[in-house]
């Protein structure tokens, strides 16, 4: 049972990380656009993500685990990417739309590899947990492709 609790913790914590950076890369993109509609989406998905990350840490709490405090160097890194391209995009909104379609995909992939692995059996709780996360960052992301439709 310690080594299903330790693996779990660890997959938890990794998608925790992953929560964090989508928090902090939806207010930046939030930042760097003007449209109304656009940026309230973004601070909607960021408020989104944040309880994402307490309901995880609710979870990887209840499996006796420390939760992870903060968020990856690959999520800084592609937000110093956000901020390079903002500088020289045409059509910024068109720019920040696609990064977060590239980090919606990214979620929902990493998401699906903890609810397929094979490796153990998640309990009930977190299967249904991270399927709801995952349905809502599908959402998003069919609702940023709409948004990005609109503004190219």
């Amino acid at each position: 049972m310690m080594k299903y609790t330790v693996e779990m913790s660890n997959k938890l914590n990794e998608l925790l990380e992953r929560t964090y950076d989508a928090e902090k890369g939806f207010k930046q993109v939030a930042e760097k656009i003007d449209n109304k509609t656009l940026k309230e989406f973004c601070l909607d998905r960021a408020k989104q993500r944040f309880n994402f990350g307490q309901e995880l840490k609710s979870e990887i709490l209840s499996f006796g685990q420390a939760p992870e405090k903060g968020g990856s160097a690959k999520g800084t890194l592609h937000r110093s990417w956000i901020d390079f391209k903002s500088l020289f995009s045409s059509n910024n909104e068109e720019a920040m739309l696609k990064e977060v379609h590239r980090g919606e995909k990214e979620a929902i992939a990493t998401y699906n590899d903890i609810l397929q692995d094979k490796d153990f059996v998640l309990p009930p709780s977190t299967e249904s947990l991270l399927m709801r996360h995952r349905n809502a960052i599908r959402e998003t992301l069919e609702t940023a492709d709409i948004f990005e439709s609109a503004v190219s």
